[in-house]
């Protein structure tokens, strides 16, 4: 199985366990999305200083995507600024869209 693969089945399983947290409580739960977000990624090894510098990190993945980037581009931007490899970044991509820029998941 490619990495590719991978990857996408990884960021499938993200973003149906962030979208039900997300549909059940859509504006008042930010809390609700930041904990399960922050809890998928701790669960894939990917750690960060603390909770606030993971979700910071989650909206700038949506910031770059704002700008038109490529979900490629700031994966390979991830590994290059961190220790993640591939698949560890591109879970940490799929995370972040599903959590907090969900109208990014198609592309």
């Amino acid at each position: 199985m490619s990495a590719t693969t991978r990857i996408l089945r990884a960021l499938g399983a993200v973003v149906t366990l962030l979208g039900a947290a997300a549909a059940a409580c859509p504006a008042a739960c930010a809390d609700a999305v930041d904990n399960a977000f922050v809890t998928a990624v701790k669960n894939k090894g990917i750690e960060f200083a603390s909770p606030q510098a993971a979700i910071v990190a989650g909206h700038e993945v949506c910031d770059e995507l704002d700008l038109g980037k490529q979900k490629s581009d700031i994966a390979s931007e991830v590994m290059t600024n961190s220790n993640l490899d591939g698949y560890r970044a591109g879970y940490f991509i799929g995370a972040s869209v599903a959590a907090y820029c969900p109208r990014y998941r198609a592309s």
